[in-house]
């Protein structure tokens, strides 16, 4: 389960703010295949249906939010690098 300091409402208007593509590919090469599944759902889901998943697993897709904003500055911080040395 997250620490987040932030309130279960904040949490969801974060998640339903941001773009699901780092959540939804952290869930697909991180998670079981369960959570894989579930990320491959994720990246399909309208709005609707989002906020479905994101109410029904708040803990679990907040801990793969996180997770994706990892990759995300990761996957950055590559083609940063890339670019420099290019």
């Amino acid at each position: 389960m997250s620490d987040s300091p932030l309130s279960p409402e904040q949490r969801l208007s974060t998640l339903l703010a941001a773009e699901p593509y780092w959540t939804a590919r952290a869930m697909q090469e991180q998670g079981s295949r369960f959570y894989a599944a579930l990320g491959q759902a994720l990246d399909a889901a309208d709005l609707r249906n989002r906020r479905l998943l994101y109410v029904t697993w708040p803990d679990e897709i907040w801990d793969f939010y996180e997770r994706g904003l990892l990759l995300e500055a990761a996957e950055a911080e590559s083609v940063g690098r890339g670019a420099a040395s290019g």
